[in-house]
């Protein structure tokens, strides 16, 4: 119970923090809507863990549902990096086509 309290505080911080950078206009609305709602969904897997015991138990894993969360979360990850990787190379080649151009233009004028 007390390790639940722990990492409901800090997700409560996490929240509050994130509505401060929402606040700051540093981050748009869909950006904080996403992280609200995982955020908020890591509290309910908090609250529900012995629900997720038994469930992950009635389909046939073994081991805990904490052990279930932690692999589907590092699953999420993977999945994001991959993303932010994805997103890296597509920011990378625009960049690459915006200093051709530049330099063309550059190379023309002279």
């Amino acid at each position: 119970m007390l390790q639940q309290i722990i990492a409901i505080t800090f997700i409560a911080i996490f929240i509050w923090r994130l509505n401060e950078q929402r606040r700051k206009k540093k981050i748009g609305n869909n950006e904080f809507i996403f992280w609200l709602v995982f955020w908020l969904l890591g509290i309910i897997a908090i609250i529900l863990i012995r629900q997720i015991d038994r469930l992950v138990g009635m389909l046939g894993f073994s081991g805990s549902g904490i052990n279930f969360l932690l692999y589907i979360t590092v699953l999420i990850l993977f999945y994001m990096v991959f993303k932010l990787r994805l997103a890296i190379a597509k920011m990378d080649a625009n960049l690459t086509e915006i200093a051709r151009k530049i330099a063309l233009t550059e190379h023309t004028e002279k």
